[in-house]
């Protein structure tokens, strides 16, 4: 994978040049009001190096869905306030993405002076990787840095199309990302056990295909387990069930024994007669599953299974919960598997949003080697695609 050998921000020279930095401050936003700093706080790395190292700084970033249309609704206005109080320096907004406003504020920027333009959506073109728009975004810079990991998935034009006009390099969250990710792929601490979970087969067949290549285990939990226990001829009452992936199911768990890898689902299952929180509910083995009943966590013998494999673990990748992790009665499989990562010592990699949720709410997070800031990103990362906004930078 090319996207392991990028320029990073410590390989090019950015002393007194217009550094454009694509960031991710797609941040929950209530009443006008950030709820959650996260992602502004992860990039401050990034931006306090540049500001340190002299450049003059345009951070970019879109915020919500307003699908090409200036709507103040998703103005980054509570962005460039919040910039302003964690820099403890002014982050002049552009009142708008590449136009006068931009341009003017970008010609007077000083050397350690940051600018925020303003939602790079707001430009219908900006998601059809316009090479127009692109070179607009690179007509207010001299460099380049991509540090926003969550949209390198996608190929649009202030992700992947300004780095066809300007010097590039990823910056410090990128970097992370590729080194955890990437070296956990390319060169695992061994024995490397992948958990997936998550409700949906569909979504994770290119991810376990390119994984059997590369892990010792493979741990299938979540509602994806039930059209693998389908595919063994088990009954699964009313469990959630991709009837068409049975076929896929079979072939994956033929392909990991042909491969020598350890593929572990579910051996019990608490079920309920309803998807509710508060739902009647008891365990039963995984080839019993009663009509009427649907499976909605892993059991306590499926955790012991999951836990010891878990253990022994040299680098652990989890993507998705075990369960419906989100009610009480359903979350003990996942915080189960997620004391156990805590516990391994092992180089952990936790991406996906439940995951990362279940982590965060056990207070877990500083126990964990590395948390992807991607969803969708690390998904297709771990499926061995090329991301767009990562492919585009330049090579060391």
């Amino acid at each position: 994978m090319n996207q392991l050998n990028k320029k990073t921000l410590q390989d090019i020279e950015v002393s007194g040049k217009k550094v454009l930095v694509r960031c991710d401050f797609n941040v929950p936003i209530e009443d006008g009001k950030i709820t959650s700093d996260k992602r502004i706080v992860a990039s401050l790395d990034t931006i306090k190096y540049l500001i340190e190292n002299k450049a003059k700084v345009i951070l970019c970033s879109h915020l919500g869905r307003p699908k090409g249309e200036v709507n103040p609704q998703f103005s980054m206005a509570p962005v460039a306030k919040k910039l302003t109080e964690l820099l403890g320096q002014e982050v002049k907004l552009a009142e708008d993405v590449v136009g006068d406003s931009a341009k003017a504020l970008a010609a007077d920027l000083k050397e350690g002076e940051v600018m925020l333009l303003e939602n790079v959506r707001f430009e219908k073109l900006e998601t059809k990787n316009d090479p127009e728009l692109s070179q607009k975004f690179a007509s207010l810079a001299e460099v380049f840095i991509n540090d926003a990991f969550g949209t390198a998935h996608r190929a649009q034009c202030s992700t992947a199309g300004v780095a066809a006009y300007l010097p590039s390099a990823c910056g410090f969250l990128i970097q992370k990302e590729i080194e955890f990710m990437g070296g956990a792929l390319a060169n695992p601490k061994r024995p490397l056990v992948a958990i997936l979970g998550g409700a949906k087969v569909s979504d994770k067949i290119g991810v376990i295909t390119n994984l059997l290549d590369k892990v010792d285990t493979l741990i299938i939990g979540g509602g994806m387990a039930y059209t693998f226990m389908a595919s063994l001829g088990y009954s699964i009452g009313t469990s959630i069930c991709e009837e068409d992936r049975i076929e896929d199911a079979k072939k994956m768990m033929a392909d990991a024994k042909a491969k020598g890898v350890k593929f572990l689902i579910p051996v019990d299952n608490i079920v309920a007669t309803e998807y509710k929180a508060d739902s009647e509910y008891k365990l039963v083995d995984s080839d019993n599953i009663p009509d009427g009943w649907m499976g909605l966590d892993i059991g306590p013998k499926s955790r012991e299974l999951f836990q010891e494999a878990i253990k022994g673990s040299g680098t652990i990748i989890w993507n998705g919960p075990m369960g419906v992790s989100e009610w009480e009665n359903f979350a003990g499989g996942t915080i189960a598997v997620a004391t156990a990562v805590a516990d391994s010592g092992a180089i952990s990699i936790i991406g996906g949003g439940d995951s990362v949720a279940a982590v965060q709410k056990l207070g877990f997070a500083d126990k964990m080697s590395h948390i992807s800031t991607g969803g969708g990103a690390s998904l297709e990362f771990l499926e061995g695609k090329d991301l767009p906004g990562i492919s585009a930078l330049n090579d060391k």
